[in-house]
This record gives C-alpha cells, structure tokens and sequence, in this order.
C-alpha cells in the first residue's frame, strides 16, 4: 500500500509497535495470546490488528520458505544500473523483473547502483541464465554486479522492542 500524500500516517503508540513486533516474529500467533503478551483485551487487540492492517503498517503474512527446499539453492544479490538515458524505464524493470520466477525481491535503491535484485536458482548455470539473457541482456540495463548469499540472517522489526510489553516499560 502506498504511503498518504505527504507521508501522513496515522501515529503508532507502544502497543501498536508491540503488536507488530510480535507479528513479525510469528504471524501466526493468535488473537487472544497476543493479546495477553500485548497486556490488552482480545477485543481490543483484534481491533488494533485491525487497523494496522486497514492503514499498512501489516502488508500480509505469509510463510517464509527456504529456496532450498524448493529445488533453488543458489542465492544471490543482483545489483543493476540502468543507462542514463533509460531513467523512464525504472517501474518498467522493476516489474518486468520481478515478474521472473527466479527472482524473490525487487529493491529500489540508492547508490551507484539503481536495483539490488534478490534471486534464487537451482544451480550457477541457471544463475548465469538469469544474468547473461534475462537481466544483462535487456537494454536498459548498463552493468550488473552479482554477490553469492552464502547466509542469510533475519533482523528483527526496526524500532520495536520484541522483548518487553508496553505496560512493563512504562511502570504500569
């Protein structure tokens, strides 16, 4: 979901980043034992979940799969710059790209480069596939630079704390 205008979301308070951090470590939990590790009513917080979906802040839950078990071992990060001339062209890549089944995420980025792609193969002869003819080979594309993901680990929610409930911090 895009952001408002002028980026004006509405404001977070403790419990609703709690509340995310919480989902972030397991989207599964549910209602009533968020709630009690929330320190809030089911009711209330089926109602903030509610809402933190309603305004963005939770664009989806899903299971975060293994490439490996899924016949694609070979992870790697795909750094792209596109031509000087082809700046027009950038939400064009991005779909297109990520539109191809080896390619997990697409990141718009800073730097000297334009994209880091995300992708997972079955071996580095496909990976070269991926780069040779379906990234480099595209017109719009000046250079690539592709680092091999020996590991991956997964950070926890920026600017939440997972550990302790809102009502514990505050004295209460």
């Amino acid at each position: 979901m895009p952001l408002p205008p002028n980026d004006v979301r509405p404001r977070l308070d403790e419990v609703d980043l709690h509340l995310l951090s919480l989902l972030q470590a397991d989207g599964r939990t549910p209602n009533n034992l968020l709630a009690e590790q929330a320190g809030i009513a089911p009711s209330t917080c089926l109602n903030r979940v509610r809402r933190l979906r309603e305004i963005g802040a939770i664009r989806g839950v899903h299971a975060e799969v293994d490439p490996a078990w899924l016949g694609r071992p070979v992870q790697a990060m795909i750094a792209v710059r596109l031509r000087p001339d082809a700046r027009g062209a950038l939400q064009t890549f991005a779909r297109s790209v990520a539109q191809l089944p080896e390619v997990l995420n697409v990141y718009f980025v800073s730097g000297s480069y334009d994209f880091l792609m995300h992708v997972a193969t079955s071996d580095t002869e496909a990976l070269r596939k991926v780069l040779v003819e379906d990234v480099s080979g595209r017109p719009v594309v000046a250079s690539t630079e592709t680092h091999l993901i020996f590991e991956h680990v997964r950070g926890g929610a920026a600017g939440t704390d997972p550990v302790t409930p809102p009502s514990a911090r505050s004295g209460r």
